[in-house]
């Protein structure tokens, strides 16, 4: 019979399980910040640059940026806005990949909207290693009552706890303001005006601010053309694919790599 005290303590276990095992920050070319600790993404594998179309002018000044970062040159902070699907997360990850591929010594952090509060003792863990990192915080959202506005605005600049030379902040959100689009303190005494004032300050912390938009018809058709082409599925029929994103009522890269992957399943293939 085994040990009740054993028993409870594995019980206590599966309950509230210990944190973890930290990964070596220098060891891995993308991280995930959980649970106070840095964890080594299972698969990182972003897309090629290339095949990211209709996004030319982001691109090119995120690259910069990164690799300015990457070569320990001064770069900015980069808040990534716009339409969903439009390859704000896909371009934070490939130019990670990119710069890693040119040899540079860089690394991704993604870090949860609700994981903030922990960033201080990450800065801590990573201030002194000799590379750089991109903490990538997705799709970016607040409630109204929540205190991450001003406490990311610390962190971004001025702040005691601010983050390291070695390290930038890429955030992307659906609004350029962050600000949300139904203010519940226009019932509270707070003014209104206020609120906003506190999301405008935060995103006049970026240096880089990058808008993504709705991709018209011809540019929705070459990005599937060229993912088309990269994974040797053959020709495609452009009114098939047209359909494809009318049915979902939206034309973005997203929806031109789920019409790709459509289009390899029915002929027997992957990509």
């Amino acid at each position: 019979m085994s040990d009740p005290l054993a028993r409870i303590a594995d019980a206590l276990d599966r309950i509230n399980p210990p944190p973890p095992p930290a990964a070596d920050p220098a060891g891995h070319p993308a991280y995930v910040w959980r649970e106070g600790a840095l964890v080594a993404a299972r698969a990182f594998a972003p897309l090629p640059l290339d095949l990211l179309t209709g996004i030319e002018a982001q691109k090119a000044a995120l690259l910069e940026n990164s690799r300015r970062l990457a070569a320990g040159h001064a770069a900015h902070d980069a808040l990534l806005w716009g339409s969903r699907g439009a390859g704000k997360s896909a371009l934070v990850k490939a130019c990670v990949g990119s710069l890693c591929e040119e040899g540079a010594d860089i690394a991704l952090i993604e870090v949860a909207g609700d994981a903030l509060h922990g960033l201080p003792r990450l800065f801590d863990l990573i201030a002194t290693v000799p590379r750089a990192f991109i903490l990538f915080l997705d799709d970016l959202g607040f409630a109204e009552e929540s205190e991450a506005p001003r406490l990311l605005r610390s962190l971004l600049e001025g702040g005691a706890e601010a983050r390291p030379d070695n390290a930038r902040l890429y955030v992307t959100a659906n609004r350029r303001h962050i600000v949300s689009r139904d203010l519940k303190e226009q019932d509270s005494p707070i003014n209104p005006r206020d609120v906003i004032d506190d999301r405008l300050a935060l995103a006049d912390r970026f240096g880089l601010s990058l808008g993504f938009h709705v991709c018209d018809q011809a540019t929705y058709v070459a990005m599937v053309t060229r993912y088309a082409e990269r994974f040797r599925l053959g020709t495609i029929d452009e009114k098939d694919a047209i359909a494809w994103a009318t049915q979902r009522g939206s034309r973005s890269g997203r929806v031109a790599w789920q019409y790709v992957v459509e289009l390899a399943g029915r002929r027997g293939m992957r990509v």
